[in-house]
């Protein structure tokens, strides 16, 4: 259980930050970057959230994604160790296979694509758009977080967030749905 009875410690003052292991290490760290940036991603999709005319089904999925990447962020933040002497919190196949899962069902009712979307239509489907980007970033900043401390970081993490960032692509050309999908025209302004 989390306790937040002090919004601000000063603990950070001198440019590190606690791990979820309680280990010090700098603001620097790739594990801070790649949590940090699924936190803005959190944040990105919140704001999809806040937009109209998006389908209950959506809301509650987005919503179980949301709790899903404080699960991914609170996985990165605390470092892979043999014996941990209590079990971190750790992202499960079962999670990708869930998101796998809800691509597939939305994709189905889509129109095969002939070529890129471009990211826009209605504001749900921009927002899910930047959210995307959002996500793919933060995918990036894991694989840089694995590549630097190896095994000390679960690649799981890495493979929920491409997984996430293909979901919030379908469900963006979901939200487009009803107006269509505008679509990349190689060259067309030559």
């Amino acid at each position: 259980m989390v306790n937040l009875t002090r919004i601000y410690t000063k603990t950070g003052d001198d440019g590190t930050t606690a791990l979820g292991d309680m280990s010090r290490t700098s603001k620097n760290d790739p594990r801070l970057e790649a949590y940090a940036t699924v936190d803005e991603a959190n944040s990105s999709i919140g704001v999809v959230l806040s937009t109209d005319k998006l389908a209950d089904d959506i809301r509650i999925l987005l919503v179980r994604i949301q709790n899903d990447l404080f699960d991914v962020g609170a996985d990165l933040c605390t470092p892979v160790i043999d014996k941990p002497a209590f079990e971190p919190l750790r992202v499960l196949e079962s999670q990708i296979t869930y998101l796998e899962d809800s691509i597939d069902a939305y994709n189905a009712d889509l129109e095969p694509l002939r070529s890129f979307v471009l990211p826009s239509g209605t504001a749900a489907a921009a927002h899910l758009h930047v959210a995307r980007t959002v996500v793919r970033r933060a995918e990036r900043r894991t694989w840089t977080a694995i590549h630097s401390f190896g095994s000390g970081v679960n690649p799981l993490t890495a493979q929920y967030l491409n997984r996430l960032s293909d979901l919030l692509f379908v469900l963006a050309r979901v939200a487009n749905k009803e107006i269509g999908d505008q679509l990349w025209v190689p060259g067309a302004n030559r």
